[in-house]
């Protein structure tokens, strides 16, 4: 019998789409911040960000997340025109040579309209449209796709104020809406992507229950995004400094294919892309089993 993709989705984004179902896609990650958990100051400078931001995509990336504000535990907020002040000069260096989309790591509407109309095509908005609620609609006039994580409170008091009686399902219905907020605004659910928020106000064990069940949250939106990439729990037994896990991103990587993930937000592109061409192979060999 002829295999035939199951499950493959289309999402939508201002430049074009990009097809979920059939392999796992990677964004990589271009922190433009002096103070990220894992590669703060690295990119710092617009031309290396440039620069590093291509290397991704040779490396394999199928889009590139750009974002000029830190949101580890702890961090304080960036205004818009220090954001724009570190992004821009990018989208500059990059236009003519990024063939892979952008997308914007951003909360706020005046630094997504600006970084929209530069050329970015996608926006990652951790908040999920809380923080800034009109950024929906500048997010739907431009025709972007969107990711909506789930964030508990803000990052700064994340991890010590968060707390569940119920995680999967609390997080479900923030992230209903969301999606509420976002179809209200104009944005079709084949625009939209939701990341549960790994890392963002959750245990180490409540991390790895939400791998567990990512696909209580398929029916949502288009597809699923996860960003395991050198979180604090991926260094819960080796100890290594964040730029060194990459073994366990990898192992947090797979799991997250098996449950459910179609895009995986990592910094080691390269390497993950290894992890998930294995995984996709096997999933295309289990789906020509079951035909």
């Amino acid at each position: 019998m002829e295999n035939s993709p199951v499950q493959q989705r289309v999402w939508k984004h201002r430049t074009g789409a990009l097809v979920l179902g059939n392999k796992t896609l990677l964004m990589g990650i271009v922190n433009v911040t002096p103070d990220s958990f894992s590669d703060g100051g690295q990119f710092f400078d617009p031309v290396r960000a440039a620069q590093h931001a291509l290397c991704l995509q040779d490396e394999g990336a199928d889009l590139v997340d750009i974002g000029a504000e830190s949101t580890r535990p702890g961090s304080d907020p960036v205004q818009v025109g220090e954001q724009l002040r570190r992004l821009l000069p990018i989208f500059d260096l990059l236009k003519g040579k990024l063939e892979v989309p952008i997308s914007v790591d951003t909360c706020l509407c005046d630094v997504a309209a600006e970084c929209l109309a530069s050329g970015a095509s996608i926006v990652n908005d951790i908040s999920g449209f809380h923080r800034d609620p009109t950024l929906a609609k500048t997010c739907a006039d431009f025709g972007a796709g969107v990711v909506l994580m789930h964030c508990f409170g803000a990052p700064k008091t994340m991890q010590s104020e968060a707390h569940y009686t119920n995680l999967i399902s609390q997080i479900h219905k923030y992230l209903e809406q969301s999606l509420v907020h976002a179809h209200d605004s104009g944005i079709g659910k084949d625009h939209i992507l939701v990341d549960p928020g790994i890392g963002f106000g959750k245990t180490f064990e409540e991390n790895y229950r939400l791998l567990e069940n990512l696909s209580r949250f398929a029916e949502l939106a288009a597809g699923i995004v996860v960003g395991p990439s050198r979180k604090a729990f991926t260094g819960e037994f080796n100890k290594l400094p964040a730029s060194q896990r990459q073994f366990s991103t990898a192992a947090a990587v797979a799991i997250a294919v098996l449950h459910g993930a179609d895009v995986l937000r990592v910094h080691d592109v390269k390497e993950m892309k290894q992890v998930t061409d294995i995984l996709d192979r096997f999933r295309e060999l289990q789906r020509e089993e079951s035909c």
